[in-house]
């Protein structure tokens, strides 16, 4: 980024430059160059309309021209990027839609939304909306409704496009704008108009003005504006407390209707007692004689038990013997079956236990076999559940912790809800007692308002300053944010110029994995190839003590026509006929000058040429053993 000094110093302003930038943005972003054409458009029809109601000086009709077309503006903003709906009859954009969802977000939009549905000569949804508006504008609600609705994204990206004015930083300017309207007050008759056809086309000659206009408007406006603002700053008094003079009477209806239910309950649970004690007292009568019956029936029944007790004891001696006889017969019975049921039983259940040991044996096997499949599976299972449970673990200790915060703010909350409960009521008093002295003081007002005009227009100059300073200002920082953008823009550009790099280093990391492995294998081989090179040179101190020996063997060879050969001409062993490499070194013998190999040539006896013992092959070996043992001498 480069600082308004340096760019100074190149000969480029600030300003310049960031109107460089948003041209170039714009010109990448078609909707971006929409949002602030259309930004444009709604500040000159708000600005218009406010200017030329204040000069008309009296309630605006539905046929006032500056009026219409801040209508046809407002269509045209809320249009800008509504999503395309399909339906059986083609493609369909509607604003009734985000509009309806005002009644859900404030109570108070209930009544338009109700009134728009119940119009009769309204038949598409976009004459419903252009109704809504005329209803809200006369309400002196339109800014604090689109306000609610641009605070819900969330509801709105259903209906808008990403990119949609009313998504974007434009929408809440214009919303910011409309807080203005509340200066004018407008009649218009909605059932008379046909808002289904209307067409809207923004007429631009009417923000095509005369400098000598505009500078008496602006007088007029500044005599006028002081005016209008003490007027809205007391309807903005009287609408504050007619809302808490109307919260506290429902409140009063709500606790006059539940103490009306609450006394009804009374009289209906009275009533129920006197019922309960009439019952009471007829059912202790109805006992009474039902007792005297049951003493009556008492005594008859005890002289009928007396005679049957009689006749029962003569009766049982004899039934007492007959029974004693057969009780005996049948224990004689129950041990034989006791018996035999036993022994069945014992038999039945090695049986059992048999086939259940066999059974078992067999599960056994199986089972160790599943177990030991299912322990390696929950091995693997439990490894990847813990990974799992210590991420949960985190999280949930983060959430705990978020949420014992959100406790404690809501019961702050709720000890602040009950505070401001008690303060409203008195609230509540104190505003009665200030409406009756707001009523004084409008009329000392209205006494004291030619002497304080003077004052109030010096210091309207003064605000007027300010707001300027405040307008540069604004497009200073909004220039600063265009610019922070671009370098955000470029930024997300080297994020994925990174990942691309980084995507390439792993790449690069799989690559070094190869070559270490490739080098691990070349280095075994190097180390082989170095052991070898030991061996090597720990003969060569031989071969350098034995240099000596060769030169004499040399001589006598040629002498005795025998030939030594050269390392070059053999390359496989003359006995084993093995190929020579680098673990399979090349000796020569001593006494007839072939090349072997090391298990070939690994003896070693003193020749007439070498009093030392020399290396000499297998063949040799025998033949000059077998001279040795032939010749002593």
């Amino acid at each position: 980024m480069y600082s308004p000094q340096s760019l100074h110093r190149w000969g480029i302003t600030h300003s310049e430059s960031m109107e460089r930038l948003a041209y170039s943005q714009a010109l990448r972003d078609p909707m971006a160059m929409e949002r602030a054409n259309l930004l444009n458009m709604a500040k000159l029809s708000i600005k218009g309309l406010i200017e030329s109601a204040l000069s008309f000086g009296r309630t605006l009709d539905s046929d006032y021209p500056p009026l219409q077309q801040f209508f046809v503006v407002m269509e045209h903003c809320l249009k800008h990027g509504l999503r395309v709906k399909k339906s059986f009859l083609g493609f369909n954009k509607s604003l009734w839609g985000p509009l309806e969802l005002v009644e859900k977000l404030c109570p108070e939009a209930a009544e338009i939304s109700a009134s728009v549905r119940d119009l009769p000569g309204l038949k598409t949804p976009l004459g419903r909306a252009r109704a809504w508006l005329r209803l809200a504008l006369m309400q002196k609600r339109l800014a604090d409704y689109l306000r609610l609705l641009i605070t819900r994204k969330d509801l709105l990206s259903d209906f808008y496009e990403n990119s949609a004015l009313m998504l974007e930083e434009e929408g809440a300017v214009i919303v910011g704008l409309l807080v203005g309207l509340n200066v004018i007050d407008a009649n218009l008759c909605v059932k008379g108009e046909d808002l289904d056809s209307q067409v809207g086309v923004i007429d631009f000659s009417m923000y095509l003005k005369n400098d000598i206009d505009d500078y008496r408007s602006e007088e007029r406006n500044s005599q006028i504006a002081s005016i209008l603002d003490q007027k809205n700053y007391v309807e903005e008094l009287n609408r504050q407390l007619n809302s808490t003079v109307h919260g506290l009477q429902g409140r009063v209806d709500s606790l006059e209707k539940s103490n009306s239910k609450l006394i009804e309950e009374l009289a209906i649970a009275k009533n129920n007692i006197i019922k309960l004690q009439e019952e009471n007292q007829q059912l202790r009568s109805e006992n009474s004689l039902i007792l005297l019956k049951a003493q009556q029936h008492l005594e008859v029944t005890q002289g009928d038990v007396s005679v049957e007790r009689d006749t029962y004891k003569q009766s049982r001696q004899g039934l007492d013997e007959m029974y004693n006889e057969a009780r005996r017969q049948l224990k004689e019975e129950c041990q034989l079956r006791q018996d035999v049921e036993n022994e069945l039983v014992v038999q039945v259940s090695m049986k059992q236990e048999m086939e259940l040991a066999m059974k078992l044996l067999e599960k056994d096997i199986h089972e160790k076999q599943d177990t030991l499949i299912g322990l390696r599976q929950q091995l693997d299972e439990v490894k990847a559940i813990n990974v799992e449970m210590y991420q949960k673990m985190q999280s949930s200790d983060e959430e705990m912790k978020k949420k014992n915060d959100m406790i404690s703010r809501l019961e702050e909350k709720t000890n602040q809800i009950t505070a401001t409960m008690k303060q409203l009521e008195q609230r509540l008093q104190e505003a009665e007692r200030h409406r009756s002295s707001a009523e004084e003081g409008t009329r000392r007002f209205k006494l004291d308002f030619a002497n304080k005009a003077d004052s109030l227009q010096r210091q309207i100059e003064h605000r007027e300053k300010q707001l300027q300073q405040l307008e540069t200002d604004l497009k200073i920082e909004r220039e600063w944010r265009q610019t922070l953008q671009n370098d955000l823009d470029r930024e997300r550009e080297t994020v994925a110029q990174l990942s691309t790099e980084a995507l390439q280093i792993n790449g690069l990391k799989k690559e070094f994995h190869h070559l270490q492995d490739e080098n691990i294998q070349l280095k075994t081989i190097c180390e082989d190839q170095e052991r070898a090179l030991e061996e090597l040179g720990s003969k060569l101190s031989e071969y350098v003590h034995k240099y000596a020996l060769c030169i004499m063997m040399k001589l006598r060879l040629q002498t005795g026509g025998q030939v030594w050969l050269k390392d070059k001409e053999a390359s496989h062993c003359k006995l084993c006929e093995k190929e020579f490499s680098i673990s399979r070194r090349k000796h020569h013998c001593r006494n007839c000058g072939e090349i072997f190999c090391n298990s070939c040539s690994d003896n070693e006896l003193p020749l007439p040429a070498s009093p030392k013992p020399v290396r000499v092959c297998d063949t040799c070996h025998a033949l000059l053993l077998q001279r040795c043992s032939s010749n002593p001498t």
